[in-house]
């Protein structure tokens, strides 16, 4: 039988309970006061009628709230609880005295030692765990956690050896032993490996408060594990290769190289030889050399910018993806080739195509499954999320407590324009937490160039008619507009206009479904 009992916190108390107890001639096997100010009593088997006498009386002592059974004490759950995680966990794990002898062990050591837990309760550690001397460790003047290599039935492992610390008033406290945990090579190469790999959505680093990120993310989900060629629109900064990647991480190509060519970084020349790679003897080398599209086999070539790629570039990509081979410079036999490519661009494709300055042909081959990255400032909901994770990210490098955001600065991120989309904000708050000597960042800690509400839309040296630049103004709005308001009731309630002017709009424009990516 065990008891609950609510009370006040009255000096004497618990003797007044004590002393009906002993009146009752009940035999008392436990007592335990929790800091909630309730007591628990356990006694053995106690008869039906003492106990019907029993909870009257407690009751009617002053400063006792409620009385009720309970099927365990404080003590003897947290007991339970305890041999329940030591023994599921698959490591040896012993507790041991402040003399170093074994008080509890799981499993994995009695079945090690091919001993009974009551075999082993009571060993000296030392017989057990070889090549560290734990007893001189817990006799040290400050016992400290520590790591050692050790012995365990004849096989190397590492052992966690962490001191257990009781208080002992005045804010002091004395060892009452320790607990040691020992890791074999296998299980720390396990760890090692589960802490390294990617996580099993590759897509929860991105934070998708916003319904275009949202939309985004879910878009670049069904799409991962697709094979046809993938093209990114976005700003600079918004994470085109970011989701490019977490498509690779995603697919079935994830355990194959993910790969990434800068088209713009690179000279024409160059950029060719670290694509397709070349021949022995070609330039006047010795040996030949594997370029980016063999290296990719099986996995994910990232051409990155891939508006600033030659025409000649472009000619020879265009092979590749509807051949699936290609030939390394100075080399007439072909190569096979198994890789995705994922492109990405700042730019209008389609306004290069238009203008003669990308290949029409390479535009619909790569323009299969596309995804549009939206700017920062297309995304304001997502702008206080992605803060508190950089904070958090930057923070565990400087090895500082992460910082709080002020009031003043939540609302001066939320305004910004952040013209360098994620990258600015990330790099924003790196060099304020970097700079900063308190733990909360203000508006005055973060550092960016001020941008004018104003935009100047039209360039002072044009040419042309203000009616065309104008048009040109509304045909780029009602592009950026329409994938957000997909139908003209939408779009004109939005404009203010008339269903009928938005729809004749978008007629002269060649704005629709089929033309702009929804």
């Amino acid at each position: 039988m065990r008891l609950e009992i609510s009370c006040q916190d009255r000096l004497g108390i618990t003797q007044d309970v004590l002393d009906i107890l002993v009146t009752h001639e009940i035999d008392l096997r436990g007592i335990e006061i929790d800091e909630a100010g309730k007591i628990f009593l356990n006694f053995p088997n106690i008869e039906f009628s003492d106990f019907q006498h029993l909870m009257p009386q407690i009751r009617r002592i002053d400063g006792i709230d409620d009385v009720k059974t309970t099927p365990f004490m404080p003590g003897e759950r947290e007991k339970t609880q305890l041999f329940a995680i030591l023994r599921t966990l698959p490591d040896p794990v012993f507790s041991v005295d402040s003399k170093g002898r074994i008080l509890l062990c799981n499993d994995a050591v009695t079945a090690g030692l091919e001993m009974s837990p009551r075999e082993i309760s009571g060993y000296d550690i030392a017989e057990c765990v070889k090549g560290v001397n734990i007893l001189r460790w817990l006799e040290a003047k400050e016992v400290l956690p520590k790591s050692a290599k050790v012995k365990f039935v004849q096989q190397d492992y590492v052992a966690d050896m962490l001191p257990v610390m009781v208080p002992d008033g005045d804010n002091g406290s004395i060892i009452a032993g320790a607990v040691i945990i020992l890791k074999s090579e296998l299980r720390l190469g396990q760890q090692f490996s589960a802490f390294h790999q990617h996580s099993t959505d590759s897509f929860d680093q991105f934070s998708v408060h916003s319904s275009g990120m949202k939309k985004v993310v879910s878009e670049a989900k069904r799409i991962a594990d697709l094979d046809a060629p993938v093209l990114i629109f976005g700003e600079t900064g918004t994470g085109k290769e970011m989701i490019a990647r977490a498509c690779h991480q995603s697919s079935r190509r994830n355990s194959g190289a993910f790969l990434a060519l800068n088209c713009a970084s690179l000279p024409d020349s160059v950029a060719e030889t670290e694509l397709f790679g070349y021949a022995e003897g070609a330039f006047n080398q010795p040996s030949s050399r594997v370029g980016l599209l063999e290296q990719a086999k099986g996995g994910t070539l990232l051409l990155d910018e891939i508006a600033d790629m030659s025409q000649q570039l472009q000619a020879k990509l265009l092979r590749v993806l509807e051949d699936g081979e290609f030939r390394r410079v100075g080399d007439n036999e072909p190569v096979k080739v198994d890789v995705r490519v994922i492109c990405t661009t700042c730019r209008d494709l389609g306004q290069l195509v238009e203008d003669g300055h990308f290949r029409k042909e390479l535009y619909y081959r790569l323009n299969v499954l596309s995804l549009v990255m939206p700017s920062l400032k297309e995304r304001r909901q997502d702008i206080i999320p992605l803060a508190e994770t950089f904070i958090l990210q930057h923070s565990t490098k400087l090895g500082r407590i992460p910082a709080k955001l002020s009031k003043s600065c939540v609302e001066f991120l939320q305004q910004y324009p952040w013209p360098g989309n994620v990258r600015q904000l990330q790099n924003a708050l790196f060099r304020a937490l970097s700079l900063l000597d308190g733990h909360e960042i203000t508006k005055e800690d973060i550092q960016l160039p001020s941008c004018a509400p104003s935009v100047t839309y039209i360039d002072e040296n044009f040419e042309g008619t203000l009616d065309e630049e104008v048009k040109k103004f509304e045909k780029n709005m009602l592009k950026r507009l329409y994938p957000y308001y997909p139908s003209t009731r939408q779009l004109a309630k939005k404009l203010g206009l008339s269903h009928t002017a938005i729809a004749n709009k978008l007629r002269e424009y060649g704005i629709n479904k089929a033309t702009v990516k929804l």
